[in-house]
């Protein structure tokens, strides 16, 4: 039994050894073992916060159509007892140029655009041309010519002084470089008549800083003969008016008893048609001197008694087939009221 025991005993001695010895070995290896570097995935999160700008172009286009009437330059006028319009269409035109009857006027040509009353050359005039009557009202006297110190209206307009009364006389066309002008007419305008005026009156080397003969175109209205919707030529043919009894308003185109008259009717000749200018042309009425004992123009003519006075004109005949300008407008006059109701 005992030699069974010893045996034990050494076993378990020598197995404790053993274990003693392994654990001493596995502690020095720990102890003895290199630094080393281990590398570990890792998922980090983050948050990442994007801006753009985003710049939008965008273009429209509109259409619209917008209808425009365009009214020309206009007047009045008197046809066949009517008052109708006149649709200026172009600028005036003189031909040939006042030195051809005049050459000693290159001056008063320059300043006129070469435009003249006192003679005409029919054959110059282009093969359509028209005759337009321009009725000026001369028993109105210097005040036609738009200037204030003379009488005129500070808008234009002629003042016939009777009786004590100042009267307006209203016109298609006031003055020009007046506010009452028309269009597409001639600023200034040389005439032998008006030298004999100027001189008539002691003056010799013109008015107004022009030279003598040159003088606004003066306050008138309008005739014509018939209406047309096509732009013509005009030729001009001046009527001096001495009788106010038969000088229409441009709005009614009617005429109005102003003076006494010998005449059983007064205003019969009311310069509206065409049949009445031929009647005044041959009619001799009192009231033409009693509207112009004062009127220098109607005084430097010699005091004629007719109703009216076309210079250069002596004949009835004449007036349908003859001038005395160099003149021209260009216009349709299509017989329509001119005036807004």
């Amino acid at each position: 039994m005992n030699a069974k025991k010893g045996v034990s005993n050494t076993v378990f001695v020598a197995v404790a050894a053993v274990l003693v010895i392994t654990t001493a070995i596995g502690f020095g290896l720990y102890a003895t073992k290199s630094a080393s570097t281990t590398t570990v995935p890792t998922t980090v999160l983050s948050t990442v916060t994007q801006f753009s700008t985003v710049t939008q172009y965008s273009t429209v286009t509109q259409f619209s159509t917008v209808t425009k009437t365009i009214t020309p330059p206009s007047s009045g006028s008197f046809y066949n007892g009517q008052v109708i319009t006149f649709y200026y269409t172009s600028q005036f035109m003189c031909t040939p140029a006042l030195t051809t009857f005049f050459p000693n006027e290159t001056q008063a040509n320059n300043l006129t655009m070469g435009c003249e009353v006192g003679a005409a050359q029919m054959s110059a005039f282009p093969s359509d041309a028209e005759p337009v009557y321009v009725l000026v009202p001369a028993f109105a006297g210097l005040s036609i010519f738009g200037v204030t110190q003379l009488g005129a209206t500070p808008q234009g307009f002629p003042v016939f002084e009777y009786n004590g009364q100042n009267i307006t006389i209203l016109t298609d066309c006031g003055a020009s470089l007046t506010k009452t002008a028309c269009p597409d007419h001639m600023t200034l305008v040389y005439s032998p008549a008006f030298t004999a005026v100027e001189e008539h009156l002691g003056i010799k080397n013109g008015v107004f800083g022009l030279p003598e003969g040159v003088l606004p175109t003066p306050a008138h209205s309008h005739l014509v003969t018939f209406a047309t919707n096509q732009s013509i030529p005009w030729y001009l043919v001046i009527v001096l008016v001495f009788d106010p009894n038969i000088f229409p308003n441009p709005v009614t185109g009617q005429c109005t008893q102003i003076v006494p008259s010998n005449l059983s009717n007064p205003t019969a000749n009311c310069l509206n048609s065409y049949s009445a200018l031929e009647a005044a042309f041959a009619t001799h009425d009192s009231a033409v001197s009693t509207a112009n004992t004062n009127n220098p123009i109607w005084q430097t003519l010699g005091g004629p008694t007719l109703q009216v006075v076309v210079p250069g004109i002596t004949s009835v005949s004449q007036l349908s087939s003859a001038s005395n300008s160099n003149m021209l407008l260009y216009f349709s006059d299509p017989a329509v009221y001119p005036y807004p109701f």
